[in-house]
């Protein structure tokens, strides 16, 4: 079952080059032909594809005649135009399924794509059929996918260390430098275990991989909600560390002679020396001041390259798609990020409420029947158990839509796809398209 609130689908603009984006930024784009009982709203701009877009999206177009969304999916349109998805949402909610089933069903319509996963629990490798995923993209081959094009499927999971020692190579003036940097004790552990750094890392690789043009469409399944966050904040928090004048000051004698920091001053004993090195922490500070040396002049190219990640991920060919569940922690989760997304004017794409209780029709029984039923051997015991149980089933699934409906009040002008329980969990590509055919009923 697909709800969708109004105004909550999207538009291409002629030739595929261009989408309306709606009120607030573009947080949700119109259809230009929207199925019969949905309202069409119209946007307040247009934005221009990034180079190479539209080829990808005519070129999508012409493969993907044989697949068909349902005509109120927003995820349809989604995963036939946008370049970038990126799946966030709290944990345990069946993002990363559907990450990956996004990413299978895109292949299978004629788009080149590829699902990158910054989730350490590593479960897509597991659902995509790969015993294990690498920092560069490996093929998914599997029975149903296409075997020589149009479309194709890659995976692969961030090496977040891996990437940073990539992007000082890159950004390095010679190897010298970027030999001093990589041997840096500070500069490995800045690189494996600072927080918001595996986000930052992703959103090189992702930006690597958009302007490669191998792909059509790339899938980002990012951390639990929070560590999402951290993938809108990384860079700006990335860039204030390496531009911390501040504390370049507070470390600048040790940025000029290094280990001999401590050395250079006149300490009167061996227990102050002690003293010094234990509330300074001057072996850090060495360390720190080395780095920050070795560092000079790379900064300007980090800054440049995370306005430009950042410029891709407002840009109107990218989507959020926030997974959640009815659990009310889950949909406060979904609408604290929908929020978050909005007030930085980040495209919203869709919701994707996992795991929805659905309850059958069942006539009415009145209360007496009920009573004589119980009263009447095993046989109405039973029947009078499973009306209880059924019962308590359509009280959950009302208090689940109530939940859902409470979030798009808050969240206007966005797309809703709801997912019921399903009897199976998802763990390989029969799942994965069984899970993709309610996301794109």
């Amino acid at each position: 079952m697909t709800t969708r609130a109004a105004g909550g689908a999207r538009a291409t603009g002629p030739g595929g080059g261009a989408r309306a984006t709606g009120p607030g930024g573009g947080a949700n784009a119109t259809r230009a032909a929207a199925p019969p009982g949905t309202t069409r709203t119209t946007g307040t701009s247009n934005a221009t594809r990034t180079s190479g877009a539209g080829t990808a999206t005519r070129r999508s177009r012409r493969a993907g005649r044989g697949v068909v969304p349902g005509p109120g999916s927003p995820l349809g349109e989604l995963a036939r135009e946008a370049r970038i998805i990126v799946c966030c949402g709290s944990g345990g909610v069946g993002k990363t399924s559907t990450a990956a089933a996004v990413a299978l069903w895109a292949a299978e319509a004629g788009r080149r794509t590829c699902v990158l996963t910054i989730d350490p629990a590593r479960r897509l490798a597991q659902a995509l059929g790969l015993d294990l995923l690498s920092n560069t993209p490996r093929p998914v081959r599997a029975k149903g996918l296409p075997a020589r094009g149009p479309g194709s499927l890659d995976a692969m999971m961030l090496d977040m260390r891996r990437t940073f020692d990539e992007v000082i190579e890159r950004y390095a003036r010679d190897t010298e430098q970027a030999d001093r940097i990589l041997a840096n004790r500070f500069y490995q552990r800045l690189s494996s275990t600072l927080a918001g750094t595996q986000e930052y890392m992703a959103m090189e690789k992702l930006y690597e991989l958009h302007e490669s043009q191998r792909y059509d469409l790339l899938v980002v399944d990012t951390p639990p909600t929070r560590s999402a966050l951290d993938f809108l904040d990384a860079p700006d928090n990335l860039n204030e560390l390496l531009d911390a004048r501040a504390f370049r000051l507070l470390i600048a004698p040790a940025q000029r002679i290094g280990r001999g920091y401590l050395r250079g001053l006149n300490l009167a004993t061996t227990a102050m020396t002690k003293m010094v090195r234990r509330v300074t922490g001057s072996e850090l500070l060495a360390e720190v001041g080395e780095f920050f040396a070795a560092f000079e002049g790379m900064y300007d190219g980090f800054k440049e390259r995370a306005g430009l990640v950042y410029d891709q991920l407002k840009h109107p060919s990218t989507a959020f798609v926030v997974v959640a569940t009815p659990d009310g922690a889950a949909l406060r989760e979904a609408a604290y990020f929908a929020g978050r997304l909005a007030a930085d004017r980040m495209p919203l794409g869709a919701l994707v409420v996992n795991r929805i209780h659905r309850a059958g029709p069942v006539p009415k029984v009145p209360a007496a029947a009920r009573r004589r039923l119980a009263a009447d051997g095993a046989d109405g015991r039973l029947l009078a158990d499973l009306l209880e149980l059924h019962d308590g089933l359509e009280t959950l699934a009302a208090a689940e839509q109530r939940r859902v409906r409470d979030l798009l009040d808050r969240v206007p002008n966005l797309g809703v796809v709801q997912v019921p329980l399903l009897a199976d969990d998802v763990h390989d590509l029969a799942g994965l398209r069984k899970l993709g055919a309610h996301l794109f009923a």
